[in-house]
């Protein structure tokens, strides 16, 4: 996760602000820069690579000024160079940026139309070029800034600064998290109160959509609706461990908010926005030869293999076998020539995963690892490696983790169906479009915490509970069965729903909650068909869909749930969103230890 820090001080701030840089390396990331603002000019100094490559150019060339914003980047739109490193300037204002601007491209082209010329790959630059030209046009800051929000669709936190103004940054959050945090005569911006720890304790979070301008008296707040807010100021912990869940309960809770960030981040590094098409890293072998694939992983991530499953053969058509790890050599597989095993982990150190890894490298198969720790033991043995970028999560049962993984799995069968001849540029550059669309969606998604907390203590009650779904939803009832195991203790289960009929539907009672996930679309009948036969016989049935899926079959359900209404390619990510928080709020209902659930550990390193 990229991470942002910011101040407006009495003092030179540029040591202040790699501090505080250092602090947020925990989150990854390949480039690094500042920029202060100092007797009428913006100071700009930027590295790529480690933070100690920026240090010796600032112990080169000063960056003097008691003003300044400063990032670290995972490389996202461009590659990791100097010149797509933040933060990104015009003449007149300076920004940093984390998160992904859905819409860069059109405003790019309109900016390009009217002699804007820009020196990087990144969408971030999109916004320093509108904010300036509302400035070059005589508009203040805070009119600039009112003036360019409404035009930016995604998933965003910002922090700008500003040449002709160096007593005030703004910034601005939208399904990226971002703190003001308060001192002495200083008043600062961060993604998180970490990065601001040795500053001050005091802290206000941000909530969806609010913008503040910062100046050392302090800070002033506005809604989406440039409603002047107040905001709870708070005194952060002392302990790091405190620091980093910021005001949320649970890590869990936390990285199931983070989604819209760090899938943003992810998909960005697999995407060229520009040329609205997927770009992999770089491989020694041809991904067009690539005649079956193995998928094996554990637990959540197998499930993300289930759905990784249709998208393989429904874009690509390459067939596709999937396994358990702790199965897999034990069935002795066959594993044909010119064979792709692919293998999905969090952590990259799971006994089961790196034991089936390494079978399959004996067996000449070639190796693609989808991981979270690009250093892991898996990602060293990999011919093919896929990172995500969900950062460190510390939750015991995996949420952001699983969306990334997602994230990855989709981009990589489009390109895989567009090596194969199976999908046209412009067939790709749709499926770009939608994948791009997906942090604004999981943000939506996410504005339904409050409805599905007040509906968890219609679940918290049950011994047992079913999930249905069909197609690439019956992975995602699995995976919602397995959190509300995980964490709450609950007894659930996860059915393709078709299959009800054949043996399940035995366990229908009023005392079992059946939650059903059933985006409107083709398969949305046939699963309506299959809950109608679980009310029939008593069954209390939530149901999870869009505003038409519920408007056609909400009536006489326990609950609704409504999901923005996406397109079917990116649709298993957003529904993974009510899935994770119904576990989460069921489990704070029933006051079990959500983080740290009994018997489990986050990476299983023994067999």
């Amino acid at each position: 996760m990229c991470g942002i820090i910011g101040i407006v001080g009495k003092l030179p701030v540029s040591d202040r602000l790699v501090d505080g840089l250092k602090r947020m390396e925990y989150r990854g990331y390949d480039s690094a820069g500042v920029c202060t603002v100092h007797d009428g000019q913006l100071v700009r100094r930027r590295a790529e690579g480690k933070l100690a490559n920026l240090v010796q150019v600032l112990k080169s060339v000063d960056a003097p000024g008691n003003i300044g914003i400063a990032h670290t980047r995972w490389a996202t739109h461009g590659a990791p160079t100097t010149s797509n490193a933040h933060p990104h300037a015009t003449g007149e204002v300076a920004l940093v940026h984390n998160g992904i601007i859905e819409n860069f491209k059109p405003l790019r082209d309109e900016l390009t139309a009217r002699g804007r010329s820009f020196e990087s790959e990144t969408d971030t630059e999109v916004v320093a070029h509108l904010v300036s030209e509302q400035v070059e046009g005589g508009a203040s800051p805070t009119e600039a800034v009112k003036a360019v929000l409404p035009r930016l669709r995604g998933a965003f936190a910002l922090a700008i600064a500003f040449r002709e103004h160096p007593d005030m940054l703004i910034g601005a959050r939208l399904g990226s998290p971002l703190v003001v945090g308060y001192g002495e005569g200083e008043t600062y911006l961060g993604s998180d109160a970490l990065a601001l720890a040795p500053l001050t304790q005091k802290i206000a979070y941000l909530e969806e959509g609010d913008w503040v301008i910062v100046t050392r008296e302090g800070a002033q707040i506005f809604d989406k609706g440039n409603n002047p807010v107040e905001r709870e100021i708070t005194t952060s912990g002392v302990s790091a461990a405190q620091i980093e869940k910021g005001n949320y309960r649970h890590y869990m809770q936390k990285e199931i908010f983070e989604q819209p960030t760090v899938v943003a981040q992810t998909l960005s590094s697999y995407i060229r926005p520009l040329e609205q098409t997927v770009a992999l890293p770089q491989m020694d072998f041809d991904l067009a030869g690539v005649r079956r694939i193995t998928i094996v992983a554990c637990g959540t991530s197998f499930y993300a293999g289930m759905v990784a499953k249709y998208w393989f053969e429904s874009f690509a058509r390459v067939p596709v076998d999937i396994d358990v790890a702790s199965e897999f050599r034990y069935r002795d597989p066959v594993l044909e020539e010119g064979g792709l095993a692919l293998f999905i982990s969090q952590s990259g150190e799971t006994a089961d995963t790196l034991a089936a890894l390494k079978h399959c490298k004996e067996n000449g198969q070639t190796i693609a690892v989808v991981v979270n720790v690009p250093t892991s033991s898996m990602a060293r043995e990999a011919d093919l490696l896929l990172p995500t970028h969900a950062g460190p999560e510390i939750g015991v049962a995996s949420t952001k983790a699983f969306t990334c993984q997602l994230a990855v799995l989709a981009a990589l069968a489009a390109h895989l169906a567009l090596v194969k001849g199976k999908l046209t540029k412009e067939e790709e550059q749709e499926i770009v479009r939608h994948l791009i669309e997906a942090p604004a969606a999981l943000n939506a998604a996410l504005a339904h915490d409050e409805d599905i907390a007040a509906m968890a203590h219609l679940i918290a009650p049950a011994r047992d509970v079913l999930y249905l779904g069909r197609g690439p939803d019956y992975p995602l009832a699995l995976e919602g069965a397995l959190k509300l195991k995980e964490i709450s203790y609950i007894h659930a289960e996860g059915y393709a729903s078709g299959e009800m009929k054949h043996g399940p539907i035995a366990l229908i009672d009023e005392a079992v909650p059946v939650i059903v996930l059933a985006p409107s679309g083709p398969l949305f009948e046939k699963t309506v068909s299959n809950m109608q036969e679980v009310r029939a016989r008593g069954g209390k049935v939530v149901l999870i869909s869009d505003a038409e899926g519920i408007a056609e079959a909400g009536e006489g359900c326990l609950a609704t749930i409504e999901m923005p209404t996406v397109h079917p390619l990116i649709a298993p990510l957003v529904y993974a969103v009510p899935v994770q928080l119904l576990a989460y709020h069921v489990a704070v209902a029933k006051g079990t230890d959500v983080d740290r659930p009994r018997n489990l550990a986050k990476s299983v390193t023994v067999e």
